[in-house]
């Protein structure tokens, strides 16, 4: 939908155009439905590791007598399970399930994407059950062992050639801007894994290139994989609930192509000071600087769709994730930007502000709009309402809570923590030991437990609705406010 082109592609007044996005909806129902329960399984699977790793950190002899659930296990099957589990089920469920309404094109082939989703989960399982035995590598979000590397690629082959078929085969002749973000992320996501395995773990390149290499692929699978999905889906469902169209076709693609061409040498900032030529310490400090220019356009156009808006926002599940992811971006993306910036970045690296800054765009961006484009993709499913308002209300109001104090905790403690690492007496020596320093943030990582009991409550209030939703009767009614207006098909 666009306010200078005039294209409308959502509108659903029209008895005929509902009744073929149903028929579309019900050609992607069943290998929706599997990717939709895998990733809801592995959030909960994703959020109990959390936990564990998160009261580790202030009390470390919790759970110590059981070898497989150490922090260094316990984390990085939270940080898989969330990321190849739990993200990756979402977006390839959202993600086409967008793609093909906008292709308006049955789906064909649906057998292709069940075998491909069977052998992505067979190979994370494989993978969380390796790191858990400790046969997990050093590296960070390719902790899963090597061996698991070939099926997931060979599965993730499989979605993406599903995913460039429904565009080639599209209806429609205009492109609108969420196929351009999900048409891009399917190349960009294998093109990031497949070089990564290899130049680090199974040809390794030598000297910095494998940290170089490691912080490309590690903010990329944020930035050119989440990121674009993400957007795409708020592009669309934003529109959509509203039953108006976006602010500025033009600005939206502006969005896409600076976010194509800055982010992929973003990642570099974190290695300022790192034994890497400065050169491309320069060139990522100045992509992430540059990165403002897709942000600011993304936040006037979802902004100048939703102005005037509010009551309806409010109303909708839908659009209360999917907002809250939005503004998210803008707040993360520019915070980013400015850890790129040598003199932020010398009080912020190596502290928790890094990880409550990771969490801000893994969580409060991309896990929220995903969210709602579950809200809104079941009742298209299952042809009926959600069972519960209230069960809506608690997943929103834990999960904001939970990661606002999640973030805020911790970048209050990371700065802190930072300032003191730094501080020096007049002739030069440290003021506080390196211990103290770590004691002083334990009130800090303590708030982050708290906001992960939070997060735990909304997930399984969540997950209780959502399982309620899947077997519920077909003739349940609903407490909640109706998803299925025809304005909203």
């Amino acid at each position: 939908m666009s306010a200078d082109t005039g294209f409308t592609p959502y509108k659903s007044e029209d008895l005929s155009e509902r009744v073929k996005l149903s028929e579309i909806d019900h050609s992607i129902r069943t290998s929706g439905l599997f990717f939709l329960v895998s990733a809801v399984v592995w959030l909960l699977i994703g959020t109990v590791f959390a936990i564990i790793s998160s009261y580790k950190m202030h009390t470390p002899e919790f759970l110590a007598q059981y070898e497989f659930l150490t922090f260094g296990r316990a984390r990085s099957a939270h940080l898989n399970a969330m990321i190849f589990g739990w993200a990756n089920n979402a977006i390839f469920c959202l993600g086409l399930w967008v793609m093909a309404r906008l292709c308006r094109n049955r789906v064909r082939h649906g057998g292709l994407l069940l075998i491909a989703g069977a052998f992505w989960n067979l190979g994370v399982s494989i993978g969380i059950f390796g790191i858990l035995t400790g046969k997990m590598t050093s590296v960070e979000w390719l902790e899963m062992p090597t061996e698991v590397a070939p099926v997931l690629a060979f599965s993730y082959v499989l979605i993406g050639i599903w995913g460039i078929m429904a565009f080639a085969d599209r209806k429609s002749e205009h492109v609108y801007v969420s196929q351009w973000y999900i048409l891009a992320a399917l190349f960009w996501f294998p093109w990031l894994y497949i070089i990564a395995e290899v130049m680090i773990l199974m040809v390794p390149a030598r000297g910095v290139v494998q940290p170089i290499t490691n912080w490309w692929f590690a903010h990329n699978v944020l930035g050119l994989w989440l990121t674009p999905v993400a957007l795409g889906v708020a592009y669309y469902l934003i529109p959509k609930v509203l039953g108006k169209p976006i602010y500025s076709y033009y600005l939206s693609v502006i969005g896409f192509w600076t976010l194509a061409l800055f982010y992929n040498w973003a990642g570099i900032h974190h290695l300022i000071g790192g034994p890497i030529p400065v050169w491309l310490q320069t060139a990522g400090i100045v992509a992430s600087v540059m990165m403002t220019i897709p942000v600011v356009v993304v936040a006037i156009n979802q902004h100048m769709t939703v102005v005037g808006e509010h009551d309806a926002v409010w109303k909708s599940p839908t659009l209360r994730f999917v907002v809250f992811g939005a503004i998210s971006y803008t707040l993360v993306s520019l915070i980013g930007s400015a850890m790129a910036l040598r003199v932020v970045n010398e009080v912020t690296h190596f502290t928790h502000f890094t990880v409550a800054h990771a969490h801000h765009g893994v969580y409060a961006f991309f896990t929220m709009i995903m969210f709602g484009g579950i809200y809104f993709v079941m009742p298209r499913f299952m042809k009926r309402e959600w069972p519960s308002a209230t069960l809506i209300r608690i997943h929103f109001w834990a999960c904001a809570l939970g990661i606002t104090l999640y973030v805020v905790g911790l970048s209050i403690g990371g700065i802190i923590q930072g300032l003191e690492l730094n501080k020096l007496d007049d002739e030069g020596s440290i003021v506080y030991p390196f211990l103290q320093v770590m004691a002083n943030t334990l009130p800090w990582l303590a708030s982050r437990t708290v906001s992960g009991i939070l997060l735990t409550i909304g997930h399984f209030a969540f997950a209780i609705h959502f399982f309620w939703m899947l077997f519920a009767p077909a003739n349940k009614t609903s407490e909640g406010p109706t998803l299925l207006a025809p304005n909203n098909s």
